[in-house]
C-alpha cells in the first residue's frame, strides 16, 4: 500500500457518479490523501464527497470551470488557501465527440480542445506555480491510446489529436520542471468500462474486444492503481513518461 497521509490532491472531471475520476478519488482516499474533487457539476461532486466521507475518505469538493482562467485561479487559491499545498494533481477532465473529419465542424475542434488541452494548461500552470514554492509535486494526465495510434473506439479526429497534444505537453513540461521537484506523466488508458461501453450495441462491441489481445475491457480500478503508483513519492525517478493501459490493443 503506497502511503499518501498528509498530501493533498487534486482531481479534476471528478463529478461523474461512476467514471474513472471517482475511482481514482476513492484509490487516493483509501491512502491517506486529502482528496479535492474537481468538476463543473455541483451535483455530482456533492454526491461523490458525500459518498467518500460515508467511506471515512478525506473529501473535499470544488465546482469550476477549466476552460476559464479566473475559475481556475479561484480554484488553486481556494485549495491553497485551506490545505496550504498542492502534492499531486491529476488531469482527469476530458471530453469526446464520434464524428467524421468530413462532418466535423470549428466549433467542434474548439470544444474537444478548450476541456482536453486548453483546460489543461491552465490548471497545470497554476498548480506548477504552487509546486516549485514547495519543490515536490506529482502531476499526473489522462491522454489516451487514441491520442497514439490515431482513433480509437469513441472519440473522432479532434478527440485524437487533443490527446496526442496532452503527450506532447506533459513530455515538454516534465523537462522544465525536474529540478523543482516535480514529476509529470501520463497514462493512455484503450477501452475501459464505463457506462459510454456499455452502451454500446453488441456487433460493435464483439468487434472492438476482438482486437484486445486480453479479450476484455480494463477497469477504472486498474487506471487509477496505475495513476497512485505514478503520483507516489516511490515513482520519484520517472517524469515524462506515457503508461498503456489497454490490455494490448496497441503496442508502442
Amino acid at each position: 500500500m503506497l502511503d499518501f497521509t498528509g498530501q493533498v490532491v487534486l482531481i479534476t472531471g471528478a463529478g461523474s457518479p461512476k467514471g474513472i475520476g471517482r475511482t481514482i478519488a476513492h484509490t487516493f482516499g483509501r491512502q491517506g490523501a486529502q482528496v479535492v474533487l474537481c468538476d463543473i457539476n455541483q451535483a455530482g461532486l456533492d454526491a461523490n464527497v458525500k459518498e467518500m466521507e460515508g467511506l471515512g475518505y478525506k473529501a473535499y469538493g470544488i465546482a469550476g470551470n477549466l476552460c476559464e482562467k479566473e475559475s481556475v485561479d479561484a480554484l488553486v487559491a481556494e485549495v491553497t488557501a485551506k490545505f496550504g499545498r498542492i502534492d499531486v494533481l491529476v488531469n482527469n477532465a476530458g471530453v469526446s465527440q464520434k464524428v467524421t473529419v468530413a462532418d466535423m465542424k470549428l466549433d467542434d475542434i474548439k470544444r474537444i480542445f478548450n476541456v482536453n488541452m486548453f483546460g489543461l494548461f491552465l490548471i497545470t500552470q497554476a498548480v506548477c506555480e504552487v509546486m516549485k514554492k514547495q519543490g515536490y509535486g506529482r502531476i499526473v494526465s489522462l491522454s489516451s491510446v487514441s491520442g497514439k495510434r490515431g482513433g480509437g473506439v469513441f472519440g473522432g479526429a479532434h478527440y485524437s489529436a487533443s490527446k496526442a497534444a496532452v503527450l506532447g505537453f506533459s513530455k515538454n513540461l516534465a523537462r522544465e520542471v525536474a529540478r523543482d521537484g516535480i514529476t509529470v506523466n501520463c497514462v493512455c488508458p484503450g477501452l475501459i468500462n464505463t457506462e459510454i461501453w456499455k452502451s454500446m450495441p453488441d456487433e460493435q462491441a464483439a468487434e472492438v474486444i476482438a482486437g484486445i489481445p486480453m479479450g476484455r475491457p480494463g477497469e477504472t480500478q486498474e487506471v487509477a492503481d496505475a495513476i497512485v503508483f505514478l503520483a507516489s513519492k516511490e515513482a520519484s525517478y520517472i517524469t515524462g513518461e506515457e503508461i498503456d493501459i489497454n490490455g494490448g490493443s496497441h503496442m508502442d
